[in-house]
């Protein structure tokens, strides 16, 4: 009986973990200040996440691509304001950021 008890409760904790890992990209993003000009759904300064992951698509090179417009900034490919280059992301935060972006519908 006590195996049982221990063997749901190491299950729920390890369900718990993955999805509280879930949300870590979207709190990512919030913490970054990613979501001052973006939001999944709606352009808002910047392209939606959706509109983002609808344009890459099926490319290749897109992660790697996006991952340094994450971290140089660019402009041109959504309209006249640009993206400033963001300092404060490290390529592994922002690998997993454009990873989560190309993955929203």
């Amino acid at each position: 009986m006590k195996r049982a008890l221990l063997i749901c409760l190491a299950a729920s904790a390890m369900a718990s973990q993955v999805a509280m890992s879930a949300d870590a990209p979207a709190d990512l993003a919030k913490s970054k200040n990613c979501l001052a000009c973006h939001s999944v759904a709606a352009k808002i300064v910047g392209p939606a996440y959706k509109d983002v992951a609808a344009k890459y698509a099926g490319q290749k090179d897109a992660e790697d691509k996006l991952v340094q417009k994450v971290l140089k900034g660019g402009s041109g490919v959504w309209g006249p304001v640009p993206m400033p280059a963001n300092a404060q992301v490290t390529e592994a935060e922002a690998r997993v950021l454009v990873k989560w972006v190309l993955s929203q519908k």
